[in-house]
């Protein structure tokens, strides 16, 4: 059997408010720990779980344009966040209420199909630090205007 790269991803979301002003972190790394790409963006105004289900999206997709289709489709994604209520969305232990959300599930389940395995895990807080660090630096940080 054709062995698999294995990456760890990190994800974080989170609003100022809830609806309020949103962003994103994620820290992608290798099994050893080495951080490959990491990097905040804000959302502007979304809910905390919209927030959580944008940073998994992103970072599905940022994995897709850095190793490219062919590579994603012998790779294996372990997603962590310390989002208990996305884990639990993602791996089907609750059902999606939010209409809002419907739409976010159905995208990450699409991209999941790019990879040879995606996972969710829920991780205590401590243990997703540096995602939630870049979400409130992006959140800290002005917006940038293009004028």
């Amino acid at each position: 059997m054709e062995s698999h790269q294995k990456i760890i991803t990190y994800t974080d979301g989170g609003s100022r408010g809830n609806p309020g002003e949103a962003a994103l972190g994620v820290v992608i790394s290798d099994e050893k720990g080495n951080v490959i790409k990491e990097y905040g963006e804000r959302l502007g105004i979304k809910t905390n779980n919209e927030a959580e289900y944008a940073a998994v999206i992103s970072a599905l997709k940022k994995l897709k344009a850095l190793y490219g289709k062919e590579k994603t489709k012998k790779m294996e994604v372990e997603m962590r966040m310390d989002s208990e209520l996305a884990t639990k969305q993602l791996t089907g232990q609750y059902k999606i209420e939010s209409e809002k959300i419907v739409p976010l599930f159905v995208m990450v389940w699409n991209l999941k199909m790019d990879f040879a395995k995606v996972t969710f895990s829920h991780v205590p807080r401590e243990q997703n630090k540096e995602a939630d660090r870049l979400v409130n630096e992006a959140l800290d940080n002005e917006p940038q205007s293009l004028f």
